[in-house]
């Protein structure tokens, strides 16, 4: 996507991304930071979407990233929070109409595309919407540190309240798609009209508020059909939910499964001439166990609380900000800690190797932690005392193993 360039960026080169393959996670010793496998900037990611679709409409500076997506008039992207490609490729039983998808029955396609780093909602919803990567949206974790206040910031609940084109101030898709007459519209839960984070990551064009999944499906349809070109968008988030609150194969997650599986064909079959549907998600999910070799406590742990100031990002996508002096002492100690578990890098070392995207905008620069701990195998890094709901999640996401990485991108035509 051509946005126009910020005055200052941090470009630096980068080795080229290790491959999303399941040897990696196999390797007996520690990995190099250059084998963490980094999203697909650029040809394969949430945020190459949109800007593919709308290219495909003639909305000028935009790009199509993703080469194989054939343009339509009418686009619509159906976005299931949640739902990572190896949940749904584990349950066809629960998916049927999405599993069919997976090859090219009804006529679409089904491939994985990566979420971006960190594979959390705040990230990814604005990635989607403004069709950047983190790095130059601002989004780079659950909670990032405010440089201009030295706060902790929860980009999900918008807390502190921060002003929002100050923190992300670049025009999303759909505000440039509007511009250039095609119709945009948002159709989600009437409780995310006016939040920050919709503002900055999703405005633009049209939002309709409704309450259940079915009614969005059915106005998600009509908005696509009473347009010539159109670029539109609906959500439904319970699948995340029970994920979060029970696992991803519990009881209640494969019934949130099957009746997303349902809502996905009913807006398929209510699709108009000239159509695409796009199915995907902002994140996958792991089930990590409850004992201390898998959840380990920073709040309980000396040696990873020294020098630390403030703990961000969320369980599995650490953003560690150390005290000022101490980010080299914090950086070896965390590493020896948790160096076979966990790829963790100085705050250069995660931009040289392209985690949050091929440049970072002087503004995001110190948003990211002196220290950046994404893990690799099924670990938490919980705060019991800091987040105590957050340390109680069954299922976590965050960080760059294919369960949470890889998200589905499934096609429907008309």
């Amino acid at each position: 996507m051509a946005h126009p360039s910020p005055p200052a960026a941090h470009d630096r080169g980068r080795s080229a991304p290790a491959p999303l393959d399941s040897a990696v996670w196999d390797h007996p010793e520690p990995l190099p930071l250059d084998s963490a496998p980094v999203p697909e900037y650029g040809t394969g990611s949430l945020a190459d979407l949109l800007p593919t679709l709308a290219a495909g409409l003639g909305v000028p500076g935009m790009t199509a990233g993703i080469g194989e997506l054939t343009p339509a008039d009418r686009n619509c992207v159906f976005l299931i929070d949640g739902l990572g490609w190896e949940q749904l490729r584990a349950h066809p039983e629960d998916a049927p109409f999405m599993t069919s998808l997976l090859g090219s029955s009804r006529g679409g396609t089904g491939r994985p595309i990566t979420a971006g780093y960190p594979a959390t909602t705040a990230t990814s919803l604005a990635s989607v919407g403004t069709g950047l990567p983190p790095g130059a949206h601002g989004l780079p974790g659950y909670t990032v540190r405010n440089p201009d206040t030295g706060e902790l910031m929860n980009q999900l609940r918008w807390q502190p309240w921060t002003p929002p084109a100050a923190w992300q101030p670049y025009p999303t898709v759909f505000e440039l798609a509007h511009r250039a007459g095609v119709h945009a519209a948002q159709v989600s839960s009437p409780t995310f009209a006016n939040t920050p984070l919709t503002k900055v990551a999703l405005s633009g064009g049209a939002f309709h508020g409704r309450l259940s999944g079915e009614d969005r499906m059915d106005l998600a349809a009509a908005q696509l059909a009473g347009a010539d070109r159109a670029l539109v968008y609906t959500y439904y988030a319970e699948v995340d939910g029970a994920g979060h609150r029970f696992g991803v194969d519990s009881d209640t997650w494969r019934g949130q499964l099957a009746h997303v599986d349902r809502l996905v064909q009913r807006l398929a079959e209510q699709l108009p001439p000239r159509s695409a549907l796009y199915v995907t998600a902002d994140h996958g999910m792991i089930d990590v166990p409850f004992d201390e070799q898998h959840r380990i406590d920073v709040d309980e742990d000396w040696e990873l609380k020294a020098g630390v100031a403030l703990l961000g990002g969320e369980g599995r996508a650490r953003h560690v900000y150390a005290v000022p002096g101490a980010a080299n002492d914090v950086l070896t100690c965390w590493r020896e800690v948790l160096g076979e578990q966990f790829w963790v890098a100085s705050r250069d070392e995660a931009i040289d190797s392209g985690w949050f995207g091929p440049a970072i905008d002087d503004r995001v620069y110190h948003r990211i932690g002196d220290v950046v701990a994404a893990a690799r195998d099924d670990v938490l890094l919980i705060a019991s005392e800091r987040e105590p709901r957050e340390s109680a999640m069954v299922g976590n996401h965050g960080s760059m193993t294919p369960a949470e990485q890889l998200v589905p991108l499934l096609e429907v035509r008309s």
